[in-house]
């Protein structure tokens, strides 16, 4: 079927192309709740055009009260998911094991596929200024945060049995298994990430 016909029988069910299309991208940005079912995105329609390159994210957003991660792409959502952060998750890190998430604007700056948890993609916390806040106080500043999984049953039992909702974290965003295979998928070294409190 050529476009114009189509276009034909879309309007007689008083649809257009345009509607049609935007009913699959809104589909297809479902979000992601991990722990809640994770809710399937539906096949989008045959009438649809999938692009010929994954979508990636432009920028990553956290937002430490919603508990909430955002993909983003020109300025706007297409993927969310539930996170835990650091035990003690209240304001900004401020030193080595005080169990805090940091908050600032850092980049997502390498990915590890073997860590202790279901993948990780590291943060680029402690930038100058961390590091120079920490050492006025006579702090290290502490490091190692990173967007990661679950806790790899095999290397850590305890970890795996903690309950998702929690805080539970040394100061890392954690996410399900399902969440971080897509932020893996959805985003490249140089990702800038913007954490709020």
């Amino acid at each position: 079927m050529d476009l114009t016909a189509l276009a034909g029988w879309l309007a007689r069910f008083g649809l257009t192309v345009i509607g049609v299309l935007g009913l699959s991208a809104s589909v297809a940005a479902m979000s992601v709740l991990p722990g809640c079912g994770a809710r399937q995105a539906i096949d989008a329609p045959a009438l649809a055009v999938r692009p010929s390159a994954p979508l990636l994210a432009d920028e990553v957003l956290v937002k430490k009260g919603q508990r909430r991660l955002y993909l983003m792409r020109d300025g706007k959502p297409f993927r969310t998911y539930r996170i835990s952060l650091g035990f003690a998750p209240e304001g900004h890190k401020e030193r080595e094991g005080d169990g805090r998430t940091p908050e600032g604007r850092y980049l997502l700056d390498w990915r590890n596929a073997n860590s202790r948890f279901t993948k990780a993609i590291n943060i680029s916390y402690p930038n100058a200024q961390d590091r120079a806040r920490a050492a006025a106080r006579g702090d290290r500043p502490g490091g190692a945060i990173m967007i990661h999984g679950e806790p790899r049953r095999r290397v850590d039992p305890a970890l795996a049995d903690l309950v998702r909702y929690e805080d539970w974290t040394e100061g890392c965003v954690a996410v399900s298994n399902l969440a971080i295979e897509e932020i893996w998928r959805y985003t490249l070294d140089g990702t800038p990430i913007e954490i709020r409190p």
